[in-house]
Formats: C-alpha cells, sequence, structure tokens
C-alpha cells in the first residue's frame, strides 16, 4: 500500500475494533486518527511475526477498514450500497442459501480444503459404507436460450402476406415439370425498425396569393388530417404506458422527445393523459366491481411520495392537530374466474382498509373470499370477512435473514419449506385442480410441515434455541401464524405466499424510484387508473397501448357500459363500430 497524502484516505479515523459477520457484544470505543503511512509501517512490522496466510488476512482488514472509510466520506454513498459492496448482493435461493450455510460451517482456514471430507470419506470407506451424500442437492442451473425469438413472438408486429405471382397450388411444378404443387408452411422474415416515442408529422400546404386583391389560395390538405386534432388518441396511450407502466418520468421523456426534435413539454404530456382519462377510469371502476367478486384477493402496501397530502399533514402537524400520516399504495391482486384483476389504490388508507372497501362491492350470496397477505396488522381488518391467508415466504425470509448466525437451524427450515414449494411446483406443472392439488399437498406437504412444527416447538421446549435470539423471533413468528400459513393444507386454491401481490406492486415501485413522487392527489389517482389497467392487461397477455387506444378512440362508449370493454371482452364490441378519432387536445 503505497501512501499519498494528497488522497482522501491519507487520514482515516479507526472506531475501536474491526469486527466481523459473527454476533459480538459491541461496546463504545475509543475513536483514534491513523494515517496511510502508519498502517504500512504497522505492517511492515507484523511481516516477520506473522504467517503469510495471517499476513494477507491482517493487511486484506486494514485496507479494506482505510476503503470503507473513504466511501463513508463521500455523501452519495448509502449503507444499503456498503452492503452490497461487503457481502454481495442479497438472495434467497436455495442453493445459494446452501451455499452460504457451507461457508458459515467450513474448517479454520489453517485446515486445507477438504481435510475434513476426505478424512470422512476415508473413515466411512473403513467401515465398510458408501460415502454419504451430501444433505443439500446441487441444482444445476438451467440454459436461459440465446435471447433471440420466433416469428410467433411478434404478436403485435404488422404481418404483410407476400404472394407467388405467377405460381397457384395445383399447377405443375415449374423446376421437374412432373409433379404438382401445393401450399406449405409459409417462410417468415422479421425486420424490426427504430422510431421516437412520438412521431409527428408536417403537412406544409402551398398558398398562392394576389398581387392585386390579396386573396389566399391554400393547397388542399390529405382527407382527415384539418379535422383531426393535434395530438392523436395514440399520443395519451404511449404516454400513459411510458409514464405509469414503464416508470419513464415526463420530463425525462420530454428531454428524449428534444433530442429526436420532436419537441414535447412534460406539462403538455401531463394535459394529454389527464383529458384522456375519463374512459380508463370508468374501466377501472369497473374492475373493481368485477374484483369484488373474486375468490382470491392478495393484498399489500408500498410507500408512496404525493406531495399534496404530504404539505397538508404538515400544515396539520403545525397546527396541533392529529391525522392521518402514511402515504402507500395498496395492491390488490384479485383472482376472477379465470382471469388476474390488479388495481392499485394510493392514499392514506392501507391496504386493509382499501380491501374492505372493495369488498363492499361484493355480491351478498357470496362467501367470504380468501384473503393472502402478510401477518402485519395494516393488511386486515377487524370488519372484513374473509379467510386469511399468511405468506410463507415471509416466514422463510425471517429464517434466511439469521441464516449466517444459526446456518445448521436455519437451513434445516429452508430445505422443509423447499420439499413444501416443489410440492407446488408439481402442481402447477401438471396443471392440477384446485381440488387435486389440495389434495396433493395433503398427502405430500402436510406430514412436511408437520414435522417441522414439532421441530420447532422442541427446539423452544428444550431450550435448544434462545426465544429471543434472531433464530428463537423468526421460529415464533411461525408458529404464531402457523394456521394462517398453512391454510393451504386446508381450502382449496389457497396460495402459499403473496407473491403475486408483490410482483404486481413492483410497478408502483419502479415510479417511485423514477419519478420520486405525485404532486397531487388528481395525479396519483390518473396513476392508480392507468397502472391497474396496463398491470392487468399484461396479467392477460393483452397488449396494454392497443387496448388503451382503442378506450380512447370509443371513449363516449366505454363511459356508456365500461363492462363490455374490459381487457377479456373488448374485442366483442369492434365487430361494428367504426373508428372515430377522439378529440384529446
Amino acid at each position: 500500500m503505497t501512501p499519498d497524502p494528497n488522497s482522501p484516505e491519507s487520514c482515516v479515523q479507526a472506531s475501536g475494533p474491526l469486527v466481523g459477520r459473527e454476533s459480538v457484544t459491541m461496546q463504545e470505543p475509543e475513536l483514534v486518527t491513523a494515517t496511510r503511512q502508519e498502517l504500512d509501517d504497522i505492517l511492515e512490522r507484523c511481516r516477520t511475526a506473522l504467517t503469510p496466510q495471517q499476513f494477507r488476512l491482517l493487511q486484506g482488514v486494514l485496507e479494506t477498514f482505510v476503503y470503507l472509510t473513504a466511501r463513508l466520506q463521500n455523501a452519495r454513498v448509502s449503507l444499503g450500497k456498503l452492503k452490497r459492496l461487503l457481502f454481495g448482493p442479497r438472495t434467497e435461493r436455495l442453493r445459494d442459501v446452501a451455499e452460504d450455510a457451507k461457508l458459515a460451517n467450513a474448517p479454520p482456514d489453517d485446515a486445507a480444503p477438504g481435510d475434513h471430507a476426505a478424512a470422512d470419506a476415508d473413515e466411512s470407506r473403513a467401515d465398510g459404507e458408501a460415502p454419504a451424500a451430501p444433505s443439500v442437492a446441487v441444482v444445476t442451473r438451467r440454459h436461459k436460450g440465446h435471447g433471440r425469438n420466433g416469428a410467433d413472438a411478434y404478436r403485435g408486429a404488422e404481418v404483410v402476406e407476400c404472394m407467388h405471382n405467377e405460381l397457384a397450388g395445383g399447377q405443375r411444378c415449374p423446376q421437374c415439370g412432373q409433379g404438382r404443387i401445393y401450399d406449405w408452411v409459409p417462410r417468415t422474415l422479421v425486420r424490426v425498425t427504430g422510431q421516437a416515442p412520438l412521431a409527428a408529422t408536417v403537412y406544409r400546404l402551398e398558398q398562392m396569393r394576389c398581387r392585386l386583391c390579396d386573396a389566399v389560395f391554400t393547397a388542399p390538405a390529405p382527407a382527415g388530417v384539418v379535422e383531426a386534432p393535434k395530438y392523436d388518441a395514440s399520443c395519451a396511450s404511449m404516454l400513459a404506458l411510458l409514464r405509469y407502466g414503464g416508470g419513464v418520468p415526463f420530463y425525462r421523456l420530454e428531454g428524449l422527445q428534444a433530442s429526436l426534435q420532436v419537441p414535447l413539454p412534460d406539462a403538455t404530456q401531463w394535459e394529454i393523459v389527464r383529458q384522456a382519462v375519463p374512459a380508463p377510469q370508468a374501466v377501472y371502476e369497473a374492475l373493481q366491481r368485477q374484483a369484488a367478486q373474486g375468490r382470491l384477493l392478495h393484498n399489500d402496501d408500498t410507500p408512496m411520495r404525493v406531495l399534496e397530502l404530504m404539505a397538508a399533514r404538515r400544515a396539520a402537524e403545525g397546527r396541533g392537530e392529529d391525522g392521518p400520516k402514511a402515504i402507500q399504495t395498496t395492491g390488490i391482486v384479485a383472482e376472477v374466474e379465470a382471469r388476474r384483476v390488479v388495481l392499485f389504490f394510493t392514499g392514506h388508507a392501507h391496504a386493509g382498509q382499501n380491501l374492505q372497501a372493495l369488498l363492499a362491492k361484493r355480491a351478498q350470496e357470496l362467501g367470504p373470499p380468501l384473503q393472502m397477505c402478510d401477518a402485519l396488522a395494516a393488511n386486515v381488518s377487524g370488519e372484513l370477512a374473509t379467510v386469511v391467508c399468511n405468506c410463507l415466504a415471509h416466514g422463510r425470509r425471517r429464517v434466511i435473514d439469521v441464516l449466517e448466525h444459526f446456518p445448521e437451524q436455519a437451513l434445516h427450515i429452508i430445505e422443509q419449506l423447499a420439499q413444501v414449494y416443489g410440492h407446488d411446483a408439481h402442481c402447477r406443472e401438471h396443471a392440477l385442480t384446485d381440488a387435486q392439488r389440495l389434495a396433493y399437498h395433503q398427502i405430500n406437504s402436510a406430514p412436511v410441515m408437520t414435522r417441522l412444527h414439532d421441530w420447532m416447538t422442541q427446539r423452544l421446549a428444550l431450550r435448544e434455541v434462545e426465544p429471543n435470539s434472531g433464530l428463537g423471533e423468526a421460529i415464533g413468528y411461525l408458529i404464531k401464524h402457523w394456521q394462517a400459513l398453512t391454510r393451504f393444507l386446508h381450502c382449496e386454491g389457497a396460495p402459499l405466499d403473496n407473491t403475486a401481490c408483490e410482483r404486481a406492486l413492483k410497478r408502483a415501485i419502479v415510479h417511485r424510484k423514477n419519478s420520486l413522487f405525485f404532486k397531487t392527489s388528481k395525479g396519483a389517482q390518473v396513476g392508480d387508473v392507468y397502472m391497474s389497467l396496463i398491470a392487468t392487461c399484461v396479467a392477460g397477455s393483452v397488449n396494454a397501448f392497443e387496448y388503451l387506444e382503442l378506450l380512447h378512440l370509443h371513449a363516449e362508449r366505454v363511459k356508456a357500459n365500461a363492462a363490455l370493454w374490459l381487457p377479456w371482452n373488448y374485442q366483442a364490441q369492434l365487430a361494428d363500430v367504426a373508428e372515430p378519432k377522439a378529440v384529446l387536445a
């Protein structure tokens, strides 16, 4: 390590003893200052007193300390980035978790790699036994493919039929002159072109003017151009898809359009989207009525920022008034027959309140639906008539969080849960019905979960796991919510986890990370409408751009009967309808 007096790392502060990843009792450290030169001198003195391996370890520890101190001096470096730098990205895959547990139980560095394994193998062979198989199965990574798509994947592309001009089925073969040709599999060619998100066409109409009377004669424009609005209905569809489907802020799109020399100010973008929202708003309300009749509803929250609500909250606090504080976006994913409806609600109401308002639209003759959520109190309401299922992945995640401190016990729990997820994957692969899936889990997963429950209860009863430790709290969480966590063993169609809702909420999270906030409550409402429609289209493999454009074009008919223009039935309304041009601006 060559010292550089002018570098920001030349003077660092040491905050007591360096602590590794093991759990230790932390005391108030004595802050000392050390330069890079002083650290180098200490290393040189230790070079002869330590073994080469110990010297490399000490050198690495000091270099890590200097590096972290320098990075912390940079205000733009977050603790999350430092954790990823030190410990790598977080993962919950079984093969990676098992590898971490193996590393935690690895022999000391002074033992040669494989010494213990070789000794165990020799001992087994001396007793006449075959070497034992590893406790964790090695999972081979599936090949992800070459990254290219076949022609069938381009379902939204324009198809041009190219026919033979001189040949037809049944004619003699022009090559051999003996056989007859017939229709065969068409050859397909895919050609992809680039374009701006929003393109513009400028019509320059030639004009003539009389020198004497100043009469002006303008060339006629192409049919329909004069009557058409400046911004076509497709503009609102594309803007909504980019903003609320892809998380592209209006100001960023403004810069992109300016660089492509088709300017579109962010304020204009908002006006286009706002004026086009009434028809999607009607469909959004119809989707709520559909979702309320679902047999299964997932719900969860994610934090959101709405500047208008935040300002009102600060004003109320300044006057000493109490009021709602949290602002979040609730995601609700409803299973309605074979369809999936995704809804978003942004505001002060939490997931339980939003679900309660939604279920107020449920038909009286229907029984209580299944509700999948994590065990957070905000996700349920005392007035909800639902069968609550808790997310097994949340319980598993609590165990993974303490894996490095309790590798053997935590890995045992994770492996047992992996068997249950394997059984559920088998049910999906064989397309089992809900009744068949329930019977399969009762036969194969119920014994696994019973043994796991007994094992966890016994660990706590025998004090082999301290209840106040990290693992004890994780086990306590699983035991406390065991009935809701194992609902899939008793109710048809009950899922294992809340993954469907968490994936849907990523759309709102991407928006929050890219755009940071909604400015007003109206902006949040517009965002909820478009995000709900786009997410529902994606869940049903529907072209979201085409669907939104049709809603904008037929806005009056959509508002008159939105139930006929849902993502799964709107095609039936297009058979006898001409395509008017909706005026958006």
